[in-house]
Formats: structure tokens, C-alpha cells, sequence
């Protein structure tokens, strides 16, 4: 049956605010938007503003059991990593159940699509069903000698996520290129085109991985070396992300994740790229790690398409995607919020290829909405009530999926 929902403002994303607005649904759809609802019972949400439903654009599930990030604020990327490895190899409790918290916070937060990096088996991911979700397969294999045997480990890998779910659609992380040599890389960017799959590949995410590619030493070198993955020829010296972006661009779709220490040069080529390549900003993460601050308004200024994730509970307190918008309008008061507003839903749904379905409030699109309370003093105009949304601490009061409530 058909119904409509009418709030203080409605928010498309493709199109200008609708102040007094209405949304209805059809089923799994919207069906219109407007000034005036078209069909069906109507519901008055009153003060709030209605917003498509968010788009975390990077996730690493399987961490959602933590309580509290690893680590302590600021520490060296290198630390942490040893603590995720840690981790990973103590791990008591099932992955499956991490990674259904994960989704549940999730949605309790609004977000109804997703980025997963899937790092563990495939049985682990049936409970991604109710979000709309991209498993990207997550591929270790620096060596040269390793490079086939994660190939081919990869390709089984992909048929057994297709099978998770029957929302979920499939991926391929090469993890980073601390991780993953040039040549596993190329070979993987030709299985994603012949595949017809999106990439997401972690790059330039701390100076030490700079420094990695440039010279073959420092802190990534000395841990490779331990855990007996170094390869001395794996990197040619003075290579530079811009090598990796490269290859990269030569897939169906590529997400760079973080991209925290790329050039004016490599923002150049991003944005030459953005039809199929996007940058994905880990806002609450970047902090966590006590980064330089990150040059948002160059990146969009250059034409990158920036999307939002909040990579895992090891690095972050929540898996609020409205946090991390929020957290962006405090760090970069430069940028407009309906950008702001755009990181957190279109641009992330573009960067996955589902911005067919999800994203933005348009007539035919899947009904993902989320409903976020309104303060008393927001103000009138539709961008006076955005930037309050924004600068507020308050969650969803309600949010729907396929047009079903969830929240």
C-alpha cells in the first residue's frame, strides 16, 4: 500500500531542499517528492528532516564486537596494525555475530547501504542481509611467490560471497600496497574487469607506506620482514601512489581508501578519474590517528568525487555515518553542508555503482530513508535547518529500508 511521510524538510540530494515537504512510497520505492504528498495515508513526522538513507562507502564489520578503538589516540599506524593482527588471531567470539552488531548499528544510525571489506569467510556474511551491501573480497599477497595462490584463492572467494546474500553485491580489495605487490594488483584489476567488479584498495594512507614504496624501508619493510612477507623486488624503488592510481583507473570502478598523504598531482588524476574512480574520507579515523588535516575543500575544489566511510570500531567509537558528516562540519566549516550531505549519501552510492537505487530521494529509487529531529531554533530557510542538523548530537528518530521501518 502505498503512504506518504511529510516533514520539516525534505532533503533529495539530486535536487534543492524541499521545506514543508513529502515523500511517498510505493512499495520497495519512492514514488514521488514533492511539496505535496500523491497517495495514500499520510504521516506527519513533524520537526524533522528526511534524508535518503546513508551510504558508508567503508566498512570493516568484523570488528564491530569492540567496545572501544585499539590502542590509544595519535599512536603510530604501525602499533595499531600489530594490535588488528593481534586481534585477529585471539579472536574468540564468531565473526558472523560481529559483523550482524555491525549491520544492526548500522541501521540504527541511518545507514541502509555499504562498503564491506570481507576479510573473513563467507558463512560470516549472511547476515548482511538486511542492508544493501558490497562485499569487497580482501586479498594479502606482497611476495611475488604468493601472487598466484591469492589469485586463485581470490576467484573462489568471489563466488562463495555472491552466495552470502541475496541483497549483497560483490568486490575485490587488494588490501594496500604494504600488502599486495604491483603485479597481484595488475592481475586483479584485469579479474575485476572481466568481471564487471568495483575495487577498493586502501593507498597513501600514512607517510611510512610513502616511504615503503619510495625506498623499500622503514616501518613496513621491518614488519613484512617479521612476519616473513618481505620481498625485496616486489616494489620497484620510486614508485609513488600515483603508480598504484594508475592501475587502479583501469578497473570497472575503484574506491582509493583514505588517501591521506596523496599529491596535487594525484588529486589531478582522481578527479580526471571521477567517473569511475572516487577518494573514500574516514573522517573519526583520520583524527584517531593524529593525521595533518585532511585537504578536503582542495580535493573537491580539484573535481574528486569524496565519499564517507568509518572504516571499524578498531579505529572509530561508533559505525554512525551521521557522526561522521557531523564530524566533517566541524573540521572543514569551509565546505557547504549540502556537500556535506552529498559525501554521506550520492557520492557514496556512486562510488559503489548503486547509485541506481540508492543515494538520493528520486521517484523509482529503493525507499531508504532515514528521519533525523530537528531543534526548535534550526531556523526557516532549508540550508539554515541542514547546517543545525549538523552542528545537533541527536541520532535518527526513525529510518526505513526498502520501505519498511527499522528504526
Amino acid at each position: 500500500m502505498a503512504f506518504s511521510l511529510r516533514a520539516r524538510v525534505v532533503c533529495p540530494v539530486d535536487r534543492p531542499a524541499i521545506e514543508h515537504g513529502a515523500v511517498t512510497i510505493d512499495g520497495e520505492h519512492f514514488a514521488a517528492v514533492g511539496a505535496q504528498p500523491v497517495d495514500g495515508d499520510v504521516i506527519d513526522l513533524d520537526s524533522v528532516a528526511l534524508l535518503p538513507g546513508l551510504v558508508n562507502a567503508h566498512t570493516h564489520l568484523e570488528f564491530s564486537h569492540l567496545s572501544k578503538p585499539l590502542g590509544r589516540p595519535g599512536m603510530p599506524l604501525l602499533d595499531w596494525i600489530r594490535l588488528v593482527i593481534a586481534e585477529r588471531g585471539g579472536r574468540m567470539a564468531e565473526p558472523s555475530r560481529a559483523i550482524a552488531q555491525g549491520v544492526a548499528e548500522c541501521l540504527r544510525h541511518g545507514t541502509t547501504t555499504l562498503g564491506e571489506i570481507a576479510g573473513e569467510g563467507a558463512d560470516a556474511y549472511s547476515t548482511v542481509g538486511p542492508v544493501d551491501a558490497t562485499l569487497f573480497a580482501e586479498v594479502i599477497g606482497f611476495s611475488r611467490a604468493r601472487a598466484a595462490s591469492a589469485y586463485e584463492a581470490t576467484t573462489t572467494r568471489l563466488d562463495e560471497l555472491r552466495g552470502a546474500s541475496p541483497t549483497a553485491r560483490v568486490g575485490i580489495s587488494p588490501h594496500a600496497p604494504y600488502t599486495v605487490s604491483p603485479d597481484l594488483l595488475r592481475r586483479l584489476i584485469v579479474l575485476a574487469s572481466e568481471r564487471q567488479l568495483p575495487v577498493a584498495m586502501h593507498l597513501a594512507e600514512s607517510a611510512e607506506e610513502l616511504q615503503l614504496l619510495r625506498d623499500g624501508t622503514g616501518p613496513f619493510q621491518e614488519l613484512l620482514d617479521e612476519r616473513s612477507m618481505w620481498d625485496a623486488t616486489a616494489i620497484p624503488r620510486r614508485s609513488r601512489p600515483l603508480d598504484y592510481l594508475r592501475t587502479l583507473a583501469e578497473a570497472p570502478r575503484a574506491l582509493v581508501i583514505h588517501g591521506n598523504f596523496l599529491d596535487p598531482e594525484e588529486h589531478v588524476f582522481l578527479a580526471a578519474q571521477r567517473e569511475r574512480m572516487s577518494l573514500v574520507y574516514c573522517p573519526r579515523t583520520h583524527t584517531y590517528f593524529g593525521h595533518s588535516s585532511y585537504p578536503l575543500a582542495e580535493l573537491l575544489s580539484a573535481g574528486v568525487r569524496v565519499a564517507l566511510g568509518t572504516d571499524s570500531r578498531a579505529s572509530n567509537p561508533d559505525l554512525s555515518l551521521l557522526a561522521e558528516m557531523r564530524h566533517v562540519a566541524r573540521a572543514h566549516p569551509e565546505i557547504d553542508p549540502n556537500e556535506v550531505l552529498r559525501m554521506g549519501t550520492l557520492a557514496g552510492a556512486e562510488a559503489l555503482g548503486s547509485a541506481d537505487e540508492a543515494g538520493s530521494i528520486t521517484p523509482g529509487k529503493l525507499a531508504n530513508l532515514v528521519a533525523i529531529p530537528l531543534a526548535e531554533d534550526a531556523g526557516r530557510l532549508s540550508s539554515e535547518l541542514l547546517a543545525a542538523l549538523l552542528a545537533d548530537d541527536r541520532g535518527p528518530s526513525a529510518a526505513w529500508l526498502r520501505g519498511n521501518v527499522v528504526v
